[in-house]
């Protein structure tokens, strides 16, 4: 995290006074692009099904990929056939829009869109231009699209907006970006179709339950964990991580934190000699091709509380989603 992005969760500094005149322009661009969709003057795309996006108002992971697991397995559950876009930070390809398959890399699409990929095993399509990966989507046999992140990707047209809050951080020092973490005021919630917050105590909020330790390596249960190690991950809020891992009776002898996205190298586990390692399902697909039998990963699902399933269900049924729920 750069000197920039730690100020943000701090009391508003010198630092963040410097930035404001930046952000007033941020917001000043942003909210007349916002307003120019609005009126029509810049016009959206309607994808041939219906669009939920999960997004988030500010920077940073705040736990969107665990939720569209959830939401796309409950929909599968629902007899729906789900398709998932993302922009897939941190990927590069060699040509857009991307389908992923068992066989594509994270370097080719990105951490996120690889692990939707693997837990899921629906389709998955990759790239920059949203209207493009939409557009190939016409030619798969799906009822519904999740977008992993597009909240302000007004060019897209969309049914439901899912809008994911970190309970622990919220909304940094609540200024815009450069200042600040968000990329909205916090006003645009109040058009959001549903907040959740991703831990804490709301009512409408998703808890993180953690599933049995597998094996980086090959993704099997493993069948026993060293009890102390050391903890790696590239994810916006680590220290929920950590936490969840001492849960889990690991004793941490170090942790190691890495930008968001990271793309990992063998020689970033170098100190580590032959201790074992803990991470996220996230930074280890990323790392089986070079994983040591002893690097172990900590699956986690999303857990919403009856509320948030209570909106969601009335959201399906008041956009044609779902019928009889």
């Amino acid at each position: 995290m750069s000197f920039i992005e730690k100020s943000w969760y701090k009391k508003p500094g010198l630092l963040s006074v410097l930035l404001l005149p930046l952000s007033v322009l941020f917001w000043l661009i942003s909210t007349l692009r916002a307003l120019f969709y609005k009126l029509n003057i810049l016009k959206a795309f309607k994808a041939h099904v219906p669009v939920i996006v999960v997004g988030n108002i500010s920077v940073g992971g705040n736990g969107k990929t665990p939720f569209v697991i959830w939401l796309a397995e409950y929909l599968q559950q629902q007899g729906l056939k789900v398709a998932v876009i993302s922009r897939g930070y941190g990927g590069q390809s060699d040509s857009y829009p991307l389908l992923v398959t068992e066989q594509t890399t994270t370097t080719q699409a990105g951490d996120e869109p690889v692990l939707i990929k693997r837990r899921l095993g629906c389709v998955v399509m990759v790239g920059p231009d949203r209207q493009a990966s939409i557009k190939n989507l016409e030619q798969h046999d799906i009822d519904v699209i999740i977008s992993d992140d597009g909240m302000q990707h007004y060019k897209m047209a969309r049914d439901i907006e899912c809008c994911i809050v970190d309970s622990e951080r919220q909304f940094g020092n609540g200024l815009l970006m450069p200042a600040g973490p968000l990329r909205e005021t916090k006003a645009r919630l109040k058009s959001v179709d549903l907040v959740i917050e991703n831990g804490g105590n709301a009512q409408s909020r998703y808890d993180l339950a953690s599933s049995p330790f597998r094996t980086v390596s090959n993704s099997e249960l493993a069948n026993s964990v060293q009890e102390k190690g050391h903890a790696v991950s590239a994810i916006g809020n680590p220290k929920r991580f950590e936490i969840s891992l001492e849960q889990q009776g690991i004793n941490l002898l170090s942790t190691h934190h890495f930008r968001d996205h990271y793309a990992y190298q063998a020689n970033d586990f170098s100190d580590f000699a032959d201790d074992a390692v803990f991470m996220t399902e996230k930074d280890a697909v990323k790392c089986f091709s070079f994983a040591k039998p002893n690097w172990y990963y900590l699956p986690v699902d999303a857990k919403p509380t009856a509320a948030v399933i209570e909106k969601l269900n009335l959201l399906l049924k008041q956009k044609g989603i779902l019928n009889g729920l």
